[in-house]
């Protein structure tokens, strides 16, 4: 057997990158619904990809293969999930948190949702670093 066919594939090979894909689409699809997100925001929120595409990744998301910038999105998202929980332990709050109108001067009196809504992957950045700053993260 040749060197190179015994050798162990990198993390971050499509077998992984596809499970790894799958489980953060689940996990986006229940914050979708813990969120009370429409169809159309959580189409926003992954990148804009096309209505067939995405309701194909909701029914069977170990069969997605998301590019890049979906990934990236992903990754964002689940930090913000992830920085709510941290921050507000009452479920309930942590979830309506993002569509409260905010003060802070990163949303101007309009809520985390909308400005997430902008539709670039540095919305979704903004939001992830505000809340990481909140919980004494890097900001």
């Amino acid at each position: 057997m040749p060197l190179a066919a015994r050798r162990p594939r990198p993390a971050g090979t499509p077998p992984e990158r596809k499970a790894m894909s799958a489980a953060g689409l689940r996990a986006f699809f229940n914050i979708g619904r813990d969120w009370g997100l429409t169809d159309g925001e959580q189409i926003t929120l992954l990148g804009g990809p096309g209505r067939s595409t995405y309701y194909k990744w909701k029914a069977a998301p170990e069969s997605a293969a998301p590019g890049h910038d979906t990934l990236e999105r992903l990754s964002y998202v689940l930090g913000i999930y992830k920085a709510l929980q941290i921050l507000l332990p009452d479920v309930r709050a942590a979830d309506a948190w993002v569509k409260k109108a905010n003060s802070a001067p990163l949303f101007g009196g309009r809520s985390a949702l909308e400005r997430m809504l902008g539709g670039n992957v540095a919305d979704l950045l903004a939001v992830r670093q505000y809340l990481d700053a909140q919980r004494g993260g890097w900001a």
